[in-house]
């Protein structure tokens, strides 16, 4: 192909594309936006992006101004005035990076906290054949074993028997403490895809039975691909789904969840201070690994893919 037209081609795509962007979307359209966290698979540094839809091209915002930071939690932490930048920014699209070009790392890193429900879907209590609890159970995941939406499982030696919980967490948008349930909305920022990654022997019978080490292996909390603001998405009615090497393991609705959003937002800021960025893991549907007939277990090799309706979809391969 001649060079200069080849160049004219490029440019021409590049325009109408920008024209596309600016045809289809406002200032008041950030408030609705998918943020990404992502490196150039040429190399260089960590950018924080924004996409318009699930698979969508990333409009770069941290490199378009210095004073964005190229993380999420630091740009939640610096508050409304940063949101005006970056919705500024998204709006004027000058800089797109393509998603064929792009590496997604998780969306949130480094937070403070990864805080998890247990026994929070109806399914999953009755597969256990277990009463609905009458209060949340809490328990943490260390903030360091988070990967992103592509990364590797890794299985460590000292355990055979890893299972899947695909989960909808919350992502804390300032400092919430005391807080009532009809204020919670103010306190989140948006929602993600997780896996909550367990190593069940030493969930349930090594560590004297104390959850912390079973959950908080290395790589054990996939999160991504993106954090829908949220007033995206409903988080009380979503299909949550998760596959093992393309079989469908897990099929359930957020509608099932005994202790809503808001509640547990609120619950848990009168036992512990939420800061931007913390993570709250909400809970699984029934169709987990070790409470199938015969027990499944992941395993080397095994692709596990985990989505959530209006989200979007993780795919994470399984490694020793």
């Amino acid at each position: 192909m001649n060079p200069t037209f080849n160049s004219l081609a490029v440019n021409l795509g590049r325009s109408i594309l920008k024209k596309h962007l600016h045809r289809n979307f406002s200032i008041s359209a950030t408030n609705k936006m998918r943020y990404v966290q992502y490196k150039n698979k040429k190399g260089g540094k960590q950018h924080l992006g924004a996409q318009l839809s699930i698979g969508g091209d990333i409009i770069d915002i941290s490199s378009v101004d210095s004073s964005i930071p190229n993380n999420l939690v630091d740009f939640l932490k610096l508050g409304n005035s940063t949101y005006e930048k970056a919705r500024r920014i998204i709006a004027d699209s000058k800089s797109i990076t393509p998603i064929s070009d792009a590496i997604l790392l998780s969306p949130i890193t480094n937070s403070d906290k990864v805080v998890c429900v247990g026994l929070n879907y109806t399914g999953h209590c009755d597969e256990q054949n277990l009463p609905h609890p009458k209060e949340p159970m809490f328990f943490s995941k260390f903030s360091s074993v988070v990967v992103g939406p592509h990364d590797n499982v890794v299985i460590p030696p000292i355990t055979d028997q890893v299972d899947w919980e695909v989960e909808l967490a919350i992502v804390i948008g300032k400092v919430a403490k005391a807080i009532r349930i009809d204020q919670a909305q103010e306190y989140i920022f948006g929602f993600t895809v997780a896996q909550d990654i367990s190593a069940r022997d030493w969930q349930k019978s090594r560590n004297n039975g104390q959850f912390l080490l079973g959950k908080s292996m290395d790589t054990f909390c996939p999160l991504g691909p993106a954090v829908v603001t949220k007033n995206k998405v409903d988080p009380n009615n979503l299909a949550i789904k998760s596959w093992v090497n393309g079989v469908l393991k897990q099929n359930g609705n957020t509608s099932e969840l005994i202790f809503k959003i808001d509640f547990l937002v609120s619950y848990l800021s009168q036992i512990v201070t939420l800061q931007p960025g913390d993570v709250i893991l909400t809970g699984t549907p029934s169709g987990v690994g070790m409470h199938r007939n015969p027990p499944e277990y992941l395993k080397p090799g095994d692709v596990l893919e985990s989505e959530i309706e209006g989200i979007g979809k993780m795919r994470n391969i399984i490694s020793s």
